[in-house]
């Protein structure tokens, strides 16, 4: 008699009374403590279910088929039949546990999407919610400090306000300090020479705002690190990012049409303007989350534009109303919203002289106009355009304005309040943007590509990008004072970041 179990003669033989089949009790005891069952029927087995067999241990007989040669054959090919049977068990198991563990780890990642989803929307809710506070907040202010004046149509509320003489004093002494150091501002020994800027290629590109309503329409560079930036877009939104880092550093919300302008304050503070006819003041609560801290309504149409003054204390808008206003930062209010009789188009550039004391402005009626900020009065007017004013931008010199249109870019001489230069870039396409470099040597124009011009070089061109979008480039700035990186924002959502290579 032979072992169910291991196919030997049973040195201490049981049977059970359920099957009848004999094994060896160690075997069996072990198989039934582990599994409970019998490891032939697979029936229900318990230790009280196994007889003892007596048998004769003093001679143990041999297996038949292991007293000859082809016996042993026929042993050692059984054997090798049962090794293999069991290794494609295994292999079924193994396939079968590697199924599980793959739908496991399925279910898994689908979780965490599915977390990292709802917490994103938890996130998209408390700020909004933050923003509805701010805005609330801001309009309560407004009311209270308005008064007897909520009848009057918020356009026109601010204009009989004064700038008081002290802020007055300040900007004439920033004006003082600025004109007194910029004269003796020596060229940076790392500016950009023009074999540098033909080495110059394309080293970011990132798409920062929704592709179904590309455009970015302004740009600025943070000032305590200039890898950092704002981006302006016509989603609605403005966009930080770290281009250094290649990582969105956080995403403005707020208004409901396109974000005309952009301008850092500081590194926790921006401005925005928008075609809603508002101006937000954003500040950052805590790293990468930015809150609406004040809603500026004073116009009655679309504010083309903000720019801040060297102070960092004030800054203007500009708007379609044909007006522009001179805001306190600290206070979030409107200290004088100036009109002329002379100006009755929408104006559609402004920008603050490096200096601070002039302020240029651009209509849709072609005309440039220089402003005296302390009197609030336009003392010079450039007529020479053909086609509406999109951008204006003063050199850091002091004494150079370029300005850009449908028909061409022309560059002005402040001290002689005449055109110094004309740049007719596209033959079919206009120019949307211009931007001077730290120094004032060079000059960058957006229109069907993005081009850099020289100054020592008779404002010829220096360099040219060609690969850009087909609606052409919308906004460009040069980050740091060795002109070595161009930012360019295009007709489509993506961000470019020219520069030299590593």
């Amino acid at each position: 008699m032979f072992c169910s179990i291991s196919g030997t003669v049973p040195e201490e033989p049981v049977v059970s009374s359920k099957s009848g089949h004999l094994f060896e009790k160690r075997l069996i005891e072990k198989f039934v403590r582990e599994t409970g069952k019998c490891p032939i029927t697979s029936e229900p087995l318990t230790l009280d279910d196994l007889l003892p067999v007596k048998s004769n241990k003093t001679v143990k007989p041999r297996t038949a088929p292991a007293t000859s040669i082809p016996g042993l054959l026929g042993i050692f090919h059984d054997e090798w039949d049962a090794l293999m049977l069991e290794t494609h068990t295994l292999r079924q198991g193994l396939n079968s546990v590697r199924q599980e563990l793959s739908h496991a780890l399925y279910q898994h990642d689908a979780a965490c999407r599915v977390i990292a989803r709802l917490i994103k929307e938890r996130d998209e809710a408390r700020a909004a919610l933050e923003n509805a506070k701010a805005i609330v907040e801001a309009e309560q202010a407004a009311k209270r400090g308005a008064g007897g004046a909520d009848d009057e149509p918020s356009g026109k509320r601010s204009k009989v306000a004064g700038i008081p003489e002290a802020v007055l004093q300040e900007l004439a002494d920033v004006n003082a300090q600025l004109s007194k150091t910029r004269k003796k501002r020596p060229i940076p020994e790392t500016l950009a020479t023009p074999e540098d800027l033909q080495q110059m290629q394309q080293l970011v590109s990132a798409p920062l705002h929704k592709t179904t309503q590309g455009g970015i329409l302004s740009i600025d560079v943070n000032p305590e690190n200039a890898s950092v930036l704002a981006t302006a877009g016509s989603d609605g939104t403005a966009q930080l990012f770290d281009y250094a880092a290649q990582r969105h550093y956080a995403s403005l919300e707020g208004h409901s049409k396109r974000v005309t302008s952009v301008q850092f304050v500081s590194g926790s503070v921006v401005l925005t303007s928008s075609a809603d006819k508002t101006t937000r003041i954003w500040s950052e609560q805590q790293p990468g989350s930015f809150s609406c801290a004040a809603v500026l309504k004073e116009h009655s149409a679309e504010v083309v534009g903000v720019t801040l003054h060297p102070s960092r204390k004030y800054f203007v808008t500009g708007s379609a109303d044909a007006t522009w206003a001179f805001y306190d930062l600290d206070t979030a209010t409107c200290l004088k919203q100036v009109s002329d009789e002379s100006v009755s188009e929408a104006y559609t550039a402004i920008q603050f002289h490096p200096d601070g004391l002039i302020l240029g402005t651009g209509t849709e009626k072609n005309m440039i106009r220089i402003w005296e900020v302390k009197q609030q009065k336009c003392v010079a007017s450039f007529g020479e355009h053909t086609k509406p004013i999109k951008c204006l931008a003063f050199s850091e010199n002091g004494y150079h304005l370029a300005s850009a249109a449908d028909d061409c870019v022309k560059l002005w001489d402040l001290r002689k309040l005449k055109v110094l230069k004309t740049l007719n870039p596209y033959e079919d396409a206009g120019c949307s943007s211009v931007a001077f470099d730290y120094s004032g040597q060079y000059l960058a124009v957006g229109g069907a590509d993005a081009r850099v011009y020289g100054q020592k070089q008779d404002w010829s061109v220096v360099r040219s990008f060609p690969d850009m979008p087909k609606k052409g480039v919308l906004s460009l700035r040069f980050a740091g004072a060795d002109a070595k990186t161009l930012l360019v924002g295009a007709a489509d959502h993506n961000l470019r970041v020219l520069g030299m290579p590593a």
